[in-house]
This record gives structure tokens, sequence and C-alpha cells, in this order.
């Protein structure tokens, strides 16, 4: 079963709220066996338009297992942290490719 990448592009409008997702998410991921791979930091745009203001990438073990992080309670109580923080918060799911045979 190949792993799945939930990738975000945000924009942060109050960092002093934000933070309050940011110490409340963790849990969330990390009970439902994700890891964050990007969270925020140093990029660049190498093609196209795209000018993401924060990004962040996380891995899970499944596209079932992050489906059940977000939809979680866990996760739910850490959204209403983030709610209003960002001007927007794009998330996508996307499976990941399966291991060679």
């Amino acid at each position: 079963m190949p792993a799945a990448y939930i990738i975000v592009d945000m924009k942060i409008t109050d960092a002093e709220q934000y933070k309050q997702y940011m110490a409340a998410a963790p849990a969330a991921v990390a009970a439902a066996g994700g890891e964050y791979l990007v969270r925020g930091g140093r990029f660049e745009t190498l093609e196209g338009n795209w000018q993401p203001a924060r990004l962040a990438m996380l891995r899970f073990p499944s596209f079932e297992a992050a489906k059940t992080f977000y939809d979680d309670e866990l996760y739910r109580a850490a959204r209403a942290k983030r709610s209003g923080a960002t001007e927007f918060f794009n998330m996508v799911l996307v499976e990941g490719a399966a291991p060679p045979a």
C-alpha cells in the first residue's frame, strides 16, 4: 500500500493565533501515524507561476490514514484553533506512487 501525502499552501495573517494551531496539530498527525516532512522553511519556485506563502507536507502510511487524521476529533480541535489566523489554507491529499514490485 503506498504512502499518502498532504500538501498545504497557506498564508498566515495572525501569527500569534496560528501558534495555537502549530502546538495542537502535531499530536493529531502523530495519532494517525503521520509525520511532517516540510513545515515552513526555505523554498524556491523552479517552474511556473506558483508563489506559495508557506508550505507544509505530511506523510501518512496510507490514503485512509490521512483521511482518518483529517476527520479525527484531535485535528478538528486543532483546525478550530487556526480559524481566522490565515488568509487562505489550501490542503490537498494525494496518494504516493506504489513501490516497485
